[in-house]
């Protein structure tokens, strides 16, 4: 493909991204009191566990309306992950072999679940967090939190975690494209493990570092999961070529 093809190729693949995002904030909508509602539940667990009054705070008259559509686009990410993460592996499928082509499956199956998974993950952590960065105020003051700032720090926590957890399978897919070998994966190991270090330091607050290592820990075991499956990859591709150079020789 030509250069002016792979950018119609983009522009086609992020179309049909933003389309299922877009259905899927509309189903969103609808769901948006339901997980308001979930996100909201840290809340009450500061008023219980630290005595204090704690309640969210709407300082302008569109702040509802303007959080319930961010709501409804977090959601809808969630929910279309399937439809977006098979559009990226659709544009990097002309990279491979016919062959390889066939492991495309494989990865969009074992992407969505890991992005939900990371989703999941940050979901867990969310409580641990709130109730730590609030526990440095006074006991004998209120916790008055405004709700545009909290569902920010929430929904790109949770979409933030997920995302990461999905980046293993990309560098499966960019070794099975020839992009990386299996041995550049592991000659950066150091740097990968200090990136994912820093991603979930800031990810979390500093001073709460069991949630910091819940993230960090599965991040790493995705990170050298996917340097062995490379491994298997390049030895498999080695041998092809090894047997191609026989019959060659013969």
């Amino acid at each position: 493909m030509s250069l002016g093809q792979h950018l119609l190729e983009l522009r086609k693949r992020l179309f049909l991204a933003a389309a299922g995002i877009l259905v899927g904030a509309v189903i969103g909508y609808f769901l948006s009191d339901f997980v308001w509602n979930a996100l909201r539940e840290p809340i009450y667990t500061i008023a219980s566990a630290q005595g204090r009054s704690a309640q969210l705070n709407y300082p302008d008259i569109t702040s509802a309306f303007d959080l319930k559509l961010k709501i409804s686009v977090y959601v809808g990410i969630v929910i279309s992950s399937p439809m977006w993460l098979y559009q990226v592996f659709a544009f990097l499928m002309p990279g491979l072999t016919r062959t390889e082509k066939r492991y495309t499956f494989g990865f969009f199956f074992t992407a969505v679940p890991l992005f939900l998974a990371g989703c999941a993950a940050g979901f867990y952590v969310l409580p641990h967090v709130v109730e730590l960065m609030t526990g440095f105020a006074p006991s004998q003051d209120a916790a008055l939190i405004t709700a545009q700032s909290y569902f920010d720090f929430v929904l790109k926590l949770v979409v933030a975690i997920g995302i990461a957890f999905v980046l293993p399978v990309f560098i499966v897919l960019l070794n099975f494209a020839g992009v990386i070998s299996a041995t550049s994966i592991i000659k950066s190991w150091r740097v990968a493990i200090l990136v994912i270090i820093l991603f979930t330091a800031i990810a979390t607050p500093a001073a709460d570092v069991v949630s910091m290592f819940l993230l960090a820990i599965p991040m790493v075991v995705l990170y050298f999961a996917a340097y062995g499956v490379a491994v298997l990859h390049d030895r498999r591709a080695a041998r092809r070529v090894l047997a191609f150079e026989q019959e060659l020789a013969l």
